[in-house]
């Protein structure tokens, strides 16, 4: 049950539950996330072997519990973000409780800016930093990469942070988004970034100019931009070879025509 002034509509008693016993400890998992947008819905569901009698799911730090392994959570709420955790119950003991969830609102605050320096197209084995930015005055933020199952954090000050990455590899591809908040209030974020794309130009030293995959080329920031410059110096440098053949040719063909009399004036021809 989720009233308007809490998530649950029970408190653990003292003692309760007993000590744990030699069961193996559950998981806990949200879907479709466990960053979500205030006002969206979220899942929370606790997983255990089979048989069990009864699953428990708390929410740390407040003492309230529910004795189910699904919690709906129709619109997320402040009040709502935290961390979680769960057990359950076979006979008389009780199971580990399962590593915790961390519960993240966000949308809480404006979103920051990310940006890539130099650039967000990256030959193998160099640098770049992503730069988040935010308008306000946090002392944490927090990098996250499609497809990745958590983020990278740094505790920074003085309105931005800076997430080096260092002897870049294909890995590294990807879209990326970040989100900035409190130390004091950690479960509450910002919107997210709008994503940015880091691209990673070719395999080991290859030259970025030969790459296998077409390039979409509405993207400025893609390498594109070298392949497009590398054919037009190639373009340039094959017309300029070609007009001096040309100018050679030209030259040595008037030269041909011109008449050889001069040499031959004054000269007697022998009967």
């Amino acid at each position: 049950m989720i009233s308007s002034t809490g998530l649950f509509g029970r408190r653990l008693p003292p003692g309760s539950p007993s000590l744990p016993g030699s069961l193996p400890k559950p998981s806990l998992h949200a879907s479709p996330s466990s960053l979500v947008p205030l006002d969206k819905p979220v899942t929370i569901q606790c997983r255990g072997p089979p048989g069990v009698d009864l699953y428990r799911l708390e929410k740390l730090r407040s003492g309230a519990y529910e004795d189910q392994a699904v919690l709906v959570i129709p619109a997320m709420k402040q009040n709502f973000a935290g961390r979680y955790r769960c057990s359950y119950q076979n006979g008389t003991r009780w199971s580990p409780p399962s590593d915790r969830l961390e519960l993240i609102a966000t949308g809480v605050y404006a979103k920051p800016s990310l940006s890539a320096q130099p650039g967000p197209a990256v030959s193998p084995g160099g640098d770049v930093t992503l730069q988040c930015r935010s308008q306000y005055s946090f002392d944490q933020f927090a990098l996250y990469k499609e497809g990745d199952t958590g983020p990278y954090k740094r505790p920074e000050r003085w309105y931005q942070a800076d997430f080096p990455i260092i002897a870049v590899t294909a890995a590294h591809s990807g879209t990326y988004r970040c989100y900035s908040f409190s130390s004091q209030h950690p479960y509450l974020w910002s919107a997210p970034s709008d994503p940015l794309e880091l691209v990673v130009t070719g395999e080991g030293g290859a030259d970025p100019t030969f790459l296998p995959q077409p390039l979409t080329p509405t993207d400025p920031a893609t390498p594109l931009q070298h392949y497009t410059k590398g054919n037009l110096v190639r373009i340039c440098l094959g017309a300029v070879v070609l007009t001096l053949l040309v100018g050679f040719l030209a030259e040595d063909w008037h030269s041909r025509r011109k008449p050889r009399k001069p040499w031959l004036e004054n000269t007697e021809i022998p009967s």
